[in-house]
């Protein structure tokens, strides 16, 4: 009898680069390592997402990851075709397995190439490539759900733009901002956990003792957590991904001080962000926010890809942790070049909260005289729009979000907005270099060290805190706890009361949103 006919695992289909050059098979017998992701045991319940209610990881595992039966038959299959298994994780249903070129292309019916192509930062950068689906065999096609890392394509972009003239911006330090947002007082963090991802760069304990030295705050403690072979690597280059990462944890530290902050380094691939994003959501001690300043277009993304990340944001939300993702630097078109209006992923996830940006002219420490949407000619705006690859989330249907562009709806992005205009941007130091830097970028770790600093106040982390932000909203009507941006575009949408596609709900005034979401100011 003929063994049954492998089959296309749904959602894999990778596109040929546009502009990529082939320029030879991969090399047989070189390794390759991919993260196989399996099915739930059991559908997530929604009344967990949603909260309040939490559980933990062990709960998680046990009612929501991967069958235990499910795991063995995949062992089994993979150890079979002679490919290794070099890890298993129960609660986020990842096995990872690795195998020579050629074995781990037949096994998973696909060819692999090396490719010159341009990366989402616009650099040359040759790495592995494969297009069409991948296949499974049939004892698998109703277990396996994802197969990430054969094809190690740049996935993301930081969303960071660095001002060429520091001098002559009106740039703030992050506590600055702490004040003219209203956060909490009495409150700094203490007892909280911010995971930060990066897919690059890297940052040198010394500038985080001179920068918060000269903050007179005293510097956070900061712990970098290797993952799939990546490490903190600082280039000494302000403009690399070294900025994006020195920006996420300055921004953190100065405005929660007493937070841990663990910085997750992991390779800038699919299988890298995902493995990142589940290993830092499913770490002891659970984190209050996850700080994610990386993405790029939802169609650049595999629907695998996207569903896989999306899974797991949603598994952060039932274990109470808040997923703070930047919204993009390129407008409504996300840097697209055919025209069309774009959103940014995983700020699109309807488990994130997508994070847009402003133009904040403020006088310290509690004078704002003007917000408007950021958007710079050349150098810059907010992302922002109507998904094509999600639905409207339960949390938005009231609250106004516009048709797609090609009809139908969508899950609208952001869902809040910060200072982000590289002219009005954050103080840091990178590399030695005193800087400033903007970008939406900025806005998900001020997001993820406010939710520290209301979680602290409340006695409770928020999950996906959406439920509580958008409850009651009607379209044209200010939400409780924001200040409300009606002034300025990204390209295709414009700022008006209430949600829009440019700022969301608006910037925050931390003190009137501890009080929204139940909490009570310290004294």
């Amino acid at each position: 009898m003929n063994a049954p006919s492998p089959v296309v695992l749904p959602g894999s289909a990778r596109s040929e680069l546009a502009g990529a050059e082939v320029l030879r098979p991969v090399e047989p017998s070189g390794t390759v390592t991919a993260t196989v992701l399996l099915r739930r045991r059991a559908e997530l319940d929604p009344e967990l997402v949603t909260g309040p209610a939490t559980i933990t990881p062990a709960e998680l595992a046990e009612r929501y990851g991967a069958a235990e039966e499910d795991l063995q038959r995949v062992q089994e299959v993979l150890t079979g075709a002679g490919l290794t298994i070099t890890d298993t994780h129960a609660g986020s249903r990842r096995v990872s397995v690795s195998g020579t070129a050629q074995a781990m292309a037949t096994f998973f019916g696909t060819e692999l190439n090396v490719v010159r192509s341009t990366t989402p930062g616009g650099g040359a950068f040759e790495h592995r490539a494969r297009s069409g689906d991948l296949h499974l065999p049939a004892e698998l096609a109703d277990v396996v759900v994802g197969v990430l890392g054969l094809d190690d394509r740049p996935q993301s972009r930081a969303q960071f733009r660095l001002h060429a003239q520091p001098a002559a911006s009106q740039g703030f330090t992050p506590d600055q901002l702490g004040q003219l947002y209203a956060f909490p007082d009495g409150t700094d963090g203490t007892g909280q956990t911010v995971a930060i991802i990066e897919l690059g760069g890297g940052f040198k304990p010394g500038d985080l003792t001179t920068y918060f030295g000269g903050l007179k705050i005293t510097p956070p403690q900061v712990t970098a957590v290797e993952v799939d072979g990546a490490k903190n690597a600082p280039t000494g280059d302000p403009s690399s991904a070294d900025g994006e990462v020195l920006l996420d944890i300055e921004v953190v530290g100065a405005l929660a001080p007493r937070a841990a902050q663990l910085v997750y380094f992991a390779p800038n691939t699919d299988q890298g962000f995902l493995d990142a994003v589940s290993t830092a959501v499913h770490a002891t001690p659970t984190p209050t926010a996850v700080s994610i300043s990386w993405g790029q277009s939802e169609d650049a993304w595999t629907g695998q890809a996207r569903t896989a990340m999306d899974q797991a944001f949603a598994d952060a939300a039932a274990l109470g942790v808040t997923v703070c993702v930047a919204s993009g630097d390129n407008g409504s078109t996300d840097g697209q070049s055919d025209n069309a209006q774009h959103v940014d992923f995983p700020a699109s996830s309807p488990h994130a909260l997508a994070c847009g940006g402003t133009r904040l002219e403020a006088t310290p420490p509690a004078t704002i005289t003007a917000e408007t949407v950021w958007n710079t000619t050349g150098g810059g705006s907010t992302g922002g729009g109507v998904s094509d690859a999600f639905p409207p989330p339960a949390f938005q249907t009231t609250a106004g979000v516009p048709a797609r562009a090609g009809g139908g709806t969508g899950r609208g992005v952001p869902d809040v907005a910060g200072n982000a205009d590289p002219a009005t941007g954050y103080r840091i130091l990178v590399d030695g270099q005193e800087s400033v830097i903007g970008g939406t970028s900025a806005v998900a770790p001020l997001w993820a060290a406010l939710l520290c600093r209301l979680a602290q106040s409340a006695g409770r982390r928020f999950g996906l805190v959406h439920t509580q932000l958008y409850g009651g909203v009607k379209p044209g009507t200010v939400q409780p706890g924001f200040r409300d941006i009606t002034s300025g575009t990204n390209g295709a949408y414009s700022a008006s009361g209430g949600w829009d596609a440019c700022t969301g709900l608006g910037s925050p005034d931390g003190a009137a949103l501890l009080k929204a979401l139940g909490g009570t100011a310290k004294k």
